[in-house]
């Protein structure tokens, strides 16, 4: 690939990236304020700050974190490169950089958007006004997905800006999952009870599946059944099963774009088709679950290594702020 055309691959494929990021720490946050047993309490905060990986960086910053302490620290903080603003930051950047590849429309939306967050400080994202704050990036990230999809010519660009929001999507559900379960498996004597479904509930809608969750199984909330749906159904958009599809199909059509053998030095993406391929949820159940999520997370970050050395001139594609 050419290397100003790798350039703008990157660019369309981490722009996607951040923006899927930003979504998706909105509804985290969002969902925790609503289910969280104490509001005012730091530790009912602390998954959220499992799951970015970022408990150094938060205690570096507040050795003594407060609920506000994390909320400003997620939302508003320029310097935390997992916060929604950095995350929002570096979608516009990206943009920035395919503005004569990308919508007029598309780019006045990142734009405006930035700027709004740019313009809060940390007493307006307050536990108060939080549901608010996560409303508007989840609309304003949903936007952007809609514009994307309604004016981008189905080129090279587009087919990376899909390629960035599966892969960051199924990376995100593997974490989310692995710091809820761990967290809420049915080890402790609330198994069971309304307090325990609730707290599953709050897992589903974390990521956007309640709904369609109860789709499949309208009665109950087991461990074992969100974990298998929010891994392996096929028909939800943010299972990684799904999204391992999704970006072996996309795949498959840039090699027919560039009329071209089938690059087949994907072998993180075959070593993913074949783990989620089966839907065994007991097996991976019985192997632990947590291996499991681990290793998926590796060969994800592997999966954008291999994409970084076929189309974006790099060995690996570890633009600013990726999620360790």
């Amino acid at each position: 690939m050419h290397s100003i055309l790798a350039r703008f691959a990157d660019c369309a494929f981490w722009m996607a990236r951040y923006m899927e990021r930003a979504e998706n720490l909105a509804r985290i946050l969002d969902v925790n304020e609503t289910f969280a047993q104490d509001r005012l309490r730091t530790e009912d905060w602390l998954p959220v700050v499992e799951i970015n990986s970022d408990t150094s960086r938060l205690y570096a910053k507040y050795p003594t974190p407060t609920v506000a302490d994390i909320l400003a620290f997620y939302m508003v903080d320029n310097e935390n490169p997992t916060s929604i603003i950095s995350a929002v930051r570096m979608a516009r950047e990206n943009a920035r950089m395919l503005r004569h590849l990308i919508s007029t429309e598309m780019w006045t939306h990142l734009n405006i958007f930035y700027n709004e967050l740019r313009d809060l400080s940390p007493a307006d994202v307050r536990l108060s006004r939080l549901a608010a704050f996560c409303g508007t990036v989840k609309e304003n990230s949903q936007t952007h997905v809609g514009i994307a999809d309604g004016t981008t010519y189905r080129d090279e660009v587009w087919f990376f800006m899909q390629l960035g929001r599966f892969v960051e999507r199924a990376d995100q559900t593997t974490r989310l999952l692995d710091i809820k379960y761990s967290h809420l498996a049915p080890h402790t004597a609330e198994a069971g009870t309304p307090t325990d479904a609730s707290q599953w509930n709050a897992v589903l809608r974390s990521a956007a599946g309640y709904h369609a969750f109860r789709r499949m199984h309208a009665r109950g909330m087991r461990p074992d059944d969100v974990a298998g749906f929010l891994l392996f159904d096929d028909h939800f958009p943010r299972s990684v099963r799904h999204c391992v599809d999704r970006i072996s199909e996309l795949l498959a059509g840039l090699a027919v774009l560039h009329r071209r053998p089938r690059d087949e030095r994907n072998a993180a993406l075959v070593t993913l088709r074949e783990a989620f391929g089966d839907g065994d949820i007991e097996r991976v159940l019985n192997s632990g679950l947590h291996e499991f999520l681990d290793w998926a997370q590796l060969e994800l970050n592997r999966l954008t290594g291999e994409l970084g050395h076929s189309f974006f001139g790099a060995e690996d594609s570890t633009q600013q702020g990726q999620v360790s």
